[in-house]
């Protein structure tokens, strides 16, 4: 607990940026109950319960990077002394002790300790319903699997997909063939939570369009490199220390999540990296055990030494990894730093225009850095529509208010599909027309673009814009 706790606050800044998930988060957390649950019903409805809860503690203990991720840091250390007592509960003190320092280390634990999103939230609450269900199988009392199926329930009200851990905890006990009062015990708890979430499952089926970005598995190698460390790690042999085994818990959570994503992907894609966070849990304690095994197994100086350098050498990879994860260049996008460049390259005055308007949330963080320009497409700001990016103007309004000015600066999500809308077709025919392209910016996540109307041959440069010849960025 006391090691992810420390590695949490490690460079938790990331040199003061946010990336557009934290973004949202921030931004929603600002608004009214009463206006997050709005917003919900159009958009982001399947994170709702977390937006509410960060909207209380921003006014408990104020806004800021810190509140935004402190929250995740200290779920995450929660979440490690959780593996910690599984794997003293299942194979012993020596086994606990050592997934529970592993597992701070993963890499994608790393990341999501210090990400303002809900992800460690879940993962803590499915590593304690984890822990739970195994002296639930031990010592049955309704009141345990009680426990067991509110912290399941509100794992699954915060991320949906935590519903595929209850796939794996079935495979567990029916594996590990524990009596039928115990098995039925989980079935009727297990509908329970399943009922409890189905009206969320049905509502946010309705905003499926929110994941239309995913279009391959996202991050899908790391996440299969892991997965086949840690169930090679299964080969290990483990001494039981109860009716529920050690590699059989672990397995299921690492395998049937992402399995079950992936098979949905066929139909339509899902995966990604950070819905099936908590399989992590199962890694760290067949690694933990795996590594037990070794040290009991050692008869030799030179498997020690084998044993020292490939440890050294792991911890390198580690540390090297956490330094990575600590950089804005970790997280595919920096709103912090789009925000800026906006406001280095334009001027007051200059007209604003989002490619697509949904990119809108990518300054929406620093409403300083678009003060003193002005946003061409939009109808209706995003607090008073209740929506994450605004309404914006009919195609032909949007138009003409391009034709008003002389300069315009266009932000563009990198990477990014821009919806076949009257809206979006008017912004780039309307550029292509009558605007031409005066300089661009690169940053992470984003192009920022200035143009200026072709009857201008010559327009002033601002500070920091990219006039032709100037360093940095100029396509």
């Amino acid at each position: 607990m006391l090691l992810t706790i420390a590695l949490g606050l490690w460079g938790i800044r990331r040199k003061n940026t946010m990336w557009g998930d934290e973004s949202v988060t921030y931004q929603l957390a600002h608004r009214d109950l009463s206006q997050i649950w709005l917003t919900a019903q159009h958009v982001d409805l399947v994170h709702a319960l977390h937006y509410a809860v960060m909207h209380e503690i921003f006014g408990l203990f104020g806004a800021g990077l810190l509140t935004l991720r402190l929250p995740s840091v200290l779920a995450m250390s929660a979440a490690a002394s959780a593996v910690g007592l599984l794997g003293l509960r299942l194979a012993g003190p020596r086994v606990g002790l050592l997934a529970g320092l592993v597992f701070p280390l993963l890499p994608q634990v790393q990341k999501y300790t210090q990400e303002g999103r809900s992800y460690a939230m879940v993962c803590a609450l499915v590593v304690w319903a984890t822990y739970a269900l195994v002296v639930g199988v031990t010592r049955h009392a309704r009141w345990r699997w009680a426990v067991y199926g509110c912290t399941m329930l509100l794992a699954c009200l915060l991320h949906e997909f935590a519903v595929l851990a209850l796939v794996a905890h079935g495979v567990t006990l029916v594996v590990s063939r524990v009596p039928r009062p115990v098995l039925r015990a989980w079935g009727v708890t297990a509908t329970g939570v399943v009922a409890g979430l189905l009206p969320l499952a049905i509502r946010s089926a309705e905003q499926s369009a929110q994941v239309s970005w995913i279009d391959v598995p996202v991050r899908l190698p790391e996440f299969l490199a892991a997965a086949v460390v840690g169930v090679a790690c299964a080969l290990a042999p483990v001494a039981a220390r109860g009716p529920v085994r050690l590699p059989v818990l672990a397995v299921p959570i690492i395998v049937l999540p992402c399995l079950l994503l992936l098979i949905a992907s066929l139909v339509k894609p899902l995966f990604v990296d950070r819905y099936v966070l908590y399989s992590n849990i199962g890694i760290a304690l067949l690694v933990g055990a795996s590594m037990d095994h070794f040290h009991q197994m050692r008869k030799s100086s030179r498997n020690a030494a084998v044993a020292g350098v490939a440890a050294v050498a792991v911890l390198a990879a580690l540390v090297l990894t956490g330094l990575w994860l600590r950089t804005p260049q970790s997280r595919s996008n920096d709103v912090t730093a789009i925000g800026a460049t906006v406001r280095k390259v334009g001027h007051t005055g200059d007209g604003l225009l989002y490619l697509s308007g949904q990119h809108r949330i990518l300054t929406a963080a620093n409403p300083e850095d678009t003060r003193f320009l002005r946003d061409l497409a939009l109808a209706q700001d995003p607090v008073s529509s209740n929506t994450l990016a605004g309404i914006e103007l009919p195609a032909q309004d949007i138009a003409a208010r391009m034709l008003e000015f002389d300069r315009i600066v266009a932000v563009r999500a990198a990477g990014a599909h821009s919806p076949t809308n009257p809206q979006e077709e008017a912004k780039t025919s309307t550029l292509r027309r009558h605007f031409r392209e005066y300089g661009t910016t690169h940053v992470n996540g984003a192009r920022v673009t200035v143009y200026v109307r072709d009857h201008d041959p010559s327009p002033k440069a601002g500070p920091g814009s990219n006039s032709p010849g100037a360093s940095g960025g100029v396509r």
